[in-house]
């Protein structure tokens, strides 16, 4: 039998606490790491993040996107940190990751900075006067910014991984990649994806499924063959 893997991280993008628990319960010990994202923060998302983290030893990545002033950021970061979370993304503009590790200090939660996110493509950041240039490009050096201001990690998609994983600022930091879809999956509202095995490859160090494992008539064996693509690339790399 295939074991939890902590690189893979489920995303419990589902309405409510007592949804995300039912879900939790169908996938067992089969998975080890739970992100819940702002969707579900009015659905009870803290309390269901404690009773993972407390009462069923799961790791959890709370992905809030965090954007406000510098002090706004740091009390909103220093208050997470009484729910021993694991991981929390704040958006990697340089001033907000250097408000977020301040807030974060003295506890043992990552700082993990959102690049563009991956349901963007180069339309959308037109629409949004982002400036001239290929996403690829714009994320490495966001990323490169963000890893300067004190991030622990990257969040990106898997087709940046390799690129920022080459940065000599991300020597000893985290890539995570959401956008992950096995093959044959829809893609959803995703515009840059990759496969769970071409994302490691490409170094990502987790991955975040959320849809292919939650809408599957069986989402412990949809998370099963995920983990075993997965353990086949561990073996390749000789991890």
């Amino acid at each position: 039998m295939t074991a939890a893997d902590d690189r893979l991280i489920v995303a419990l993008d589902v309405p409510n606490v007592v949804a995300g628990m039912e879900l939790a319960n169908k996938l067992g010990s089969a998975v080890s790491f739970y992100k819940i994202g702002l969707g579900m923060l009015t659905g009870g998302g803290l309390a269901l993040a404690n009773e993972l983290k407390h009462e069923h030893g799961k790791r959890i990545f709370l992905d809030m996107k965090l954007f406000d002033i510098g002090a706004t950021v740091e009390a909103a970061v220093r208050g997470f940190t009484q729910f021993d979370i694991d991981f929390l993304t704040v958006h990697g503009d340089p001033h907000v990751v250097r408000a977020a590790k301040a807030g974060a200090a003295g506890s043992n939660m990552k700082i993990l900075a959102v690049t563009i996110l991956t349901s963007l493509d180069r339309a959308d950041l037109d629409a949004s006067l982002i400036r001239d240039g290929a996403i690829p490009d714009l994320v490495v050096d966001r990323a490169g910014r963000a890893f300067d201001a004190g991030a622990d990690g990257i969040i990106a998609s898997p087709q940046e991984a390799a690129a920022i994983r080459a940065l000599p600022e991300a020597k000893g930091g985290l890539i995570v990649t959401p956008g992950v879809r096995p093959d044959g999956a829809a893609l959803g509202d995703q515009k840059r994806v990759a496969t769970p095995a071409l994302a490691l490859q490409d170094g990502a160090d987790h991955i975040v499924v959320g849809r292919p494992i939650w809408q599957a008539q069986d989402p412990r064996a949809a998370a099963l063959s995920i983990l075993k693509q997965m353990a086949a690339v561990r073996h390749e790399n000789g991890m």
